[in-house]
């Protein structure tokens, strides 16, 4: 992979804090023209540097404002087991994020429903489906302090 020049990096910071800036939005913020911004965004997108473009929603105006982090610990640890619950975890959609983990814990999931009802419906009639599952720990988020989806460069 390409190292990332300074420009580079300042691309890409820009377009992690507002995808929808426009290349000659960019340029002007770089003092280049539109037509090498637009050169580098493609080959920043060729080799896998931006993934995608998305939208960030509020949780509160799409109603979901509960926050779990759940800890899922398998009880055995064999190869198709875990690759069956990195399969079936795909499948939630209530899952946002997913992180098979060193330690105690096996997996840290990332949970947000309507309501505590919803998310109690959720690990019993979905999560808990999932075979060789041990030990669930859920938690809720009180408060959200930071949230980014920005990588420091």
């Amino acid at each position: 992979m390409d190292k990332l020049d300074p420009t580079d990096i300042r691309i890409l910071q820009i377009l992690q804090n507002d995808s929808k800036k426009t290349t000659k939005e960019i340029a002007k913020i770089l003092n280049l023209t539109s037509s090498p911004v637009y050169e580098r965004i493609r080959r920043l997108e060729k080799q896998g540097f931006i993934k995608k473009y998305v939208a960030i929603l509020d949780k509160t105006l799409i109603n979901k404002t509960v926050t779990a982090i759940c800890q899922v610990s398998m009880r055995y640890h064999n190869k198709a087991f875990i690759e069956n619950f990195e399969e079936q975890i795909q499948n939630l959609d209530e899952v946002q994020e997913c992180y098979h983990m060193a330690g105690q814990v096996d997996f840290l999931l990332k949970i947000n429903t309507q309501s505590l009802e919803e998310y109690h419906d959720f690990v019993k009639n979905k999560l808990s489906k999932i075979e060789n599952i041990g030990i669930l720990n859920s938690t809720f988020v009180l408060k959200e302090i930071k949230h980014t989806s920005e990588y420091y460069i």
